[in-house]
């Protein structure tokens, strides 16, 4: 090496990390459009730096990969419930300051963790082209019945939300169905059920992908996110709609990783996510229910009334059993991934 490159080399070692700029990661689709339009654009506005933006399609063991392979090139992540719990427990998530952010009671309960801040509350049920289907289904008993709704149908690949969605299409009531999935009859009883219709399913991994197989008609009903089909209704004139009971709901999460060498900025960022008056033009664009409740008393009855936590949509759903899956998603996704192959 030359004087010159070792003086480089030298010089390049020795720069801060924190030269690269802030990075906030999500889910893609129209979703983060929306996000774009509302937090990133603005916050890089305000903050005179360039925001850099990704997506992913989720699952703890990207999140604790990139920490043990040295300091990640992501700073703030939405994440959703359980991949909280479980890097909140592993330290990989930095603490949150929640007098920064106005403190804990501005903010619904299942949106407050020491680790991470609630970004939305969303809800899977099931998603249906209305233009296409002469009679809607009402159920999840109806989306496994193929003689009644015959053709393709999709899940989200994983045992999350198929296992309990099978058990309640098979009797089982919603809000007992994590009693019933926590004993090895339960699971057995789930995995019977979806054989009933393995060979009609179709599987999804990113959150815009359940949107794009009812457009192109390779599904008649699919799991899918209530904001991704009102969104796609407001884009794009779509007739698509969502089946409210036996629907499951939960909180996505801002966190931001240990040992970001841009902390304040994330931290700064997800302040500016949370202001009411920020989160409360969401339901403009995507149907998500919004877990700091200014922001919440601020929106119209009417767009109020498409979210997840309107009374009439909250009653007929349930709570996602972050305890649960943070228990038991190894072992489960380890039996499901062996019954796909099958």
């Amino acid at each position: 090496m030359t004087m010159g490159g070792a003086l480089l080399a030298a010089l390049m070692a020795s720069a801060p990390a924190s030269a690269r700029d802030l990075t906030v990661v999500s889910w893609g689709g129209n979703y983060q459009d929306a996000q774009r339009e509302i937090y990133f654009k603005p916050f890089a506005e305000k903050a005179g730096k360039p925001l850099l933006e990704e997506s992913w399609d989720g699952g703890y063991g990207v999140l604790a990969a990139k920490m043990q392979a040295g300091a990640a090139n992501w700073d703030v992540v939405q994440v959703e419930a359980e991949e909280l719990a479980l890097g909140c427990a592993d330290g990989i998530y930095e603490k949150v300051d929640w007098s920064k952010l106005g403190g804990e009671d501005k903010f619904i309960p299942s949106a407050v963790s020491d680790c991470g801040v609630g970004a939305i509350v969303w809800t899977t049920g099931i998603g249906y082209d209305a233009d296409k289907l002469k009679a809607a289904p009402t159920s999840w008993a109806d989306f496994f019945d193929t003689t009644k709704f015959p053709g393709k149908r999709a899940l989200r690949k994983g045992p999350k939300y198929a296992l309990e969605f099978a058990l309640i299409a098979d009797g089982v009531d919603p809000k007992t169905v994590y009693e019933v999935l926590a004993t090895p009859e339960g699971v057995d009883r789930a995995f019977k059920k979806l054989d009933t219709i393995k060979s009609d399913l179709v599987w999804w991994e990113a959150g815009a992908q359940p949107i794009q197989l009812l457009a192109s008609g390779e599904v008649v009903m699919t799991s899918a996110y209530n904001g991704r089909l009102a969104g796609i209704n407001k884009s794009e004139g779509k007739n698509f709609q969502i089946v409210w009971p036996g629907s499951i709901y939960a909180v996505d999460s801002w966190v931001v990783l240990k040992g970001s060498p841009n902390k304040d900025a994330a931290f700064d960022f997800v302040q500016f996510a949370s202001l009411p008056a920020n989160q409360s033009k969401l339901p403009d664009y995507i149907a998500y229910g919004l877990p700091d409740k200014e922001a919440g008393a601020m929106l119209k009855p009417e767009v109020a009334a498409q979210l997840p936590t309107a009374p009439a949509n909250l009653d007929v759903a349930i709570p996602l059993d972050t305890d649960f899956w943070v228990d038991n998603i190894e072992a489960l996704t380890t039996r499901f991934n062996a019954w796909v192959a099958q």
